[in-house]
């Protein structure tokens, strides 16, 4: 039932956002010539996939875990896409190709093995990772990898249509604060 929720809910999001795709899209090729972004990270049953998103840093900036990178790195524009979360607009298409849920544990890198151990015990890798989660309504980054696991493992146990509807909703009003780039 999800996955077509999944479906449904990212198809209409791509054909409705797509004039506000295509202005940040263009406001991004002004910002960096590169507005959107291509990193590999760890999905459903630990297979990498392309993760696509709107570009937030310099081009030149090391691909990192954001809690590691450096704050000074996000462009002006990049740092209202992240703060209004649009950045993770592009992700949508993960979702369509079923690579991602619109809710899940959101998807490591590669060389996030401490996360990916921590996760791989809690059988969190079975489940498609998410554009947001319950971690991220609490708060909770990749800085803490076994609590992150943790919290990852608890949502799946308890992922009801319902708690899927309102973790989308609390996203789209706002709430949430994982994944943050760390003030320098």
């Amino acid at each position: 039932m999800i996955r077509l929720f999944d479906v449904v809910l990212s198809a209409c999001g791509l054909v409705v956002l797509s004039p506000l795709l295509l202005v940040i899209w263009g406001v991004g090729l002004w910002d960096t010539g590169a507005p959107i972004f291509f990193q590999t990270r760890v999905g459903r049953a630990q297979k990498p996939f392309t993760l696509v998103k709107f570009r937030t840093m310099r081009r030149d900036t090391a691909s990192v875990a954001s809690h590691l990178a450096d704050a000074s790195a996000i462009t002006p524009w990049g740092r209202l896409l992240r703060r209004t979360k649009l950045d993770e607009l592009p992700q949508l298409w993960n979702v369509l190709k079923g690579e991602m849920s619109l809710v899940g544990p959101r998807p490591c890198l590669p060389t996030q093995t401490e996360l990916i151990h921590e996760r791989a015990a809690l059988r969190v890798f079975a489940a498609r990772p998410g554009i947001t989660g319950l971690a991220q309504m609490r708060g909770i980054d990749m800085s803490t990898p076994a609590l992150l696991a943790q919290t990852d493992a608890h949502m799946l146990q308890t992922l009801t249509v319902g708690a899927y509807v309102k973790c989308i909703a609390l996203t789209l009003r706002g709430d949430g604060a994982g994944d943050r780039v760390r003030p320098t």
